[in-house]
């Protein structure tokens, strides 16, 4: 019996990316559909969930992605309440790689130094890899701080962190090079979640703290988000700090992504958004 993967995207396209991972992560068949929402998604849903029956069914499973998380959340929500009785598929919700690019990047912090009491600064929270890896920071019990362009974005993007995974996050405005500086002058932490090519925080920033023990930087084209930091670096000794390069953690990011694509062919019931991957990337770590 074949493993087929049903990629629901809520872009324009199906990403190339995921339905390569699908397959390098077990899927037999990837099938990829693009501009999936919650008002369209039911007879897709339908349709891998009324046709095999008993285990065979744990041979079919849904993966959501797309470039934009809250699409995508909505239409992981609207996917998992066409599920019931027996009549279920195992699904994940991976949208923009985020869930799996924040749980391997925090995971691997975990790993490297004590969290529970540390703070950390999430530089450019407000997207979803940076507010994910809030929400991480915060289960580990990091006093976590996130930093936008605009106060408002800073405030509704904590507020949704905390409404969405229970965890209290404080959001501040940090507008250009000093005011990020400033922002990090007490940090453990620093977890740079910019956008790509923004340099987000100058060496001069980080390198003479005394507070901060460990950077990481999810940011691999140059300029990178925090200067001074490599990208291939994986727990690297810089300047007394323990650095981490998108590259060092995007080895972890891809195996936890191949990872739990094989786990949703493990049963029909098996669901991953970004606890249950955070918790296998801590395992991986």
């Amino acid at each position: 019996m074949k493993k087929l993967l049903f990629l629901l995207d809520t872009d324009p396209y199906p990403s190339v990316f995921d339905t390569v991972v699908a397959y390098d992560g077990g899927a037999d068949r990837v099938a990829g559909y693009a501009n999936v929402t919650p008002d369209n998604v039911g007879p897709l849903v339908d349709g891998t969930i009324f046709t095999r029956g008993g285990k065979d069914k744990q041979n079919t499973a849904i993966f959501v992605g797309g470039g934009d998380m809250t699409k995508g959340e909505a239409l992981f929500e609207a996917v998992k309440k066409k599920f019931f009785g027996p009549f279920r598929v195992s699904a994940m919700l991976d949208s923009n790689g985020s869930n799996t690019t924040a749980a391997a990047g925090v995971a691997l912090l975990a790993k490297a130094g004590k969290l529970k009491g540390k703070k950390a600064v999430v530089l450019a929270g407000t997207g979803p890899v940076g507010m994910r890896a809030a929400a991480f920071f915060g289960h580990e019990g990091a006093e976590v701080t996130i930093t936008s362009r605009e106060q408002a974005r800073a405030d509704n993007a904590a507020k949704s962190v905390e409404q969405r995974f229970g965890v209290k996050v404080k959001g501040i405005e940090a507008k250009d090079n000093a005011a990020r500086a400033e922002a990090v002058k007490d940090a453990d932490i620093v977890f740079a979640a910019g956008a790509i090519g923004v340099e987000l925080l100058k060496a001069d920033a980080w390198q003479n703290n005394p507070n901060i023990s460990i950077l990481a930087d999810v940011n691999a084209q140059p300029p990178l988000g925090i200067e001074g930091v490599e990208a291939p670096d994986k727990g690297k000794d810089r300047d007394g700090k323990t650095a981490f390069g998108a590259l060092g953690m995007g080895g972890l990011k891809l195996k936890l992504h191949r990872a739990c694509i094989g786990k949703l062919f493990e049963s029909s019931e098996t669901v991953f958004d970004a606890e249950e991957i955070y918790a296998l990337a801590k395992e991986m770590a």
